[in-house]
């Protein structure tokens, strides 16, 4: 039994198809076939029941998959504690964000990463906060950016910065004659809203409550960049978060934001990692390096 196998199993698993399992381990599948019977034999147990139309996992294959997986945390963290004696700041490291933050801080913290880290190679994986969160708690993912708060205890937060939500709105909405807007304007008022599974959508849903508005049952929006078409075409209006203004000087379109009056309806932006993950001390530095991007791109797109 080695690794490998290991790795091959729980791929297997996973995907429940030969073929889709071997292309993700970058072999052929043969040879991921062959070393999963050799798994079997080394055990003496039957792991996968095959068949022609569907792969299903036994008792037996199930419970070694669960454990495999801790042994495959355990393998990533030995070889990443090696690295770290070299360098904290060296090897792979795996970031998750959400979509509602990834397009717009990436492009500003990236550089500056780069810049201040040269030997940490970052891979990036954007999910939606449910699917984030299992991966870091699996330990495939090493930390996440996100909205906070998580309710959760087996992660770390570490607050970033915070950013206020603005009134997006077609210019000849009645309300987009005003300067800026209080909460109260929004009694009664229908909001347009991402779909399930977008913690945006929550913090919405709070301002909503909040503030008397209504969301509107007959759309619901897979990312922010729809629902800014949704706006720019009169179907309604939105809560944007600031960083996903465009600036003054590249907006094409019809819609407006509006600030709100104090208080303003905020979100905060953090990174989770797990309690007891031996990379907090990298942690730490990578946020002395994001904390002042989100600033600075906050402050970027109030010009």
């Amino acid at each position: 039994m080695n690794l490998r196998e290991l790795e091959y199993l729980v791929a297997l698993d996973e995907e429940r198809h030969f073929n889709r399992a071997a292309q993700r381990c970058f072999v052929s599948q043969p040879t991921l076939s062959g070393q999963l019977k050799k798994l079997e034999q080394s055990l003496g147990i039957q792991l996968v029941e095959r068949n022609t139309r569907r792969v299903l996992m036994t008792d037996a294959g199930l419970a070694v998959v669960k454990q495999a997986r801790k042994v495959l945390m355990a393998a990533k963290e030995i070889r990443a504690i090696a690295e770290s004696f070299h360098d904290i700041m060296a090897g792979e490291l795996q970031m998750g964000l959400i979509p509602t933050i990834a397009p717009y801080l990436l492009p500003q913290m990236m550089s500056d990463l780069g810049q201040h880290f040269p030997h940490l190679k970052l891979w990036l994986h954007e999910y939606q906060t449910p699917q984030l969160l299992d991966m870091l708690k699996r330990g495939e993912l090493d930390l996440i950016i996100q909205a906070l708060p998580i309710d959760h205890h087996d992660f770390c937060e570490v607050t970033l910065f915070s950013e206020p939500f603005y009134l997006a709105l077609h210019r000849d909405h009645p309300l987009a004659q005003q300067a800026q807007v209080s909460l109260d304007q929004l009694q009664g008022q229908d909001l347009l809203l991402l779909q399930a599974g977008h913690c945006l959508r929550e913090h919405v849903l709070d301002v909503c409550l909040l503030a008397g508005a209504l969301e509107n049952q007959h759309f619901h929006a897979t990312s922010l960049e729809t629902l800014r078409h949704m706006v720019g075409e009169g179907m309604g209006m939105t809560l944007m978060p600031e960083m996903a203004i465009p600036l003054q000087s590249e907006r094409r379109d019809n819609i407006l934001y509006l600030p709100f009056v104090e208080p303003k309806p905020m979100r905060r932006i953090g990174m989770l990692y797990r309690k007891e993950s031996y990379r907090q001390p990298a942690f730490e530095q990578l946020a002395e390096v994001i904390r002042p991007q989100g600033g600075k791109l906050l402050h970027e797109q109030r010009r």
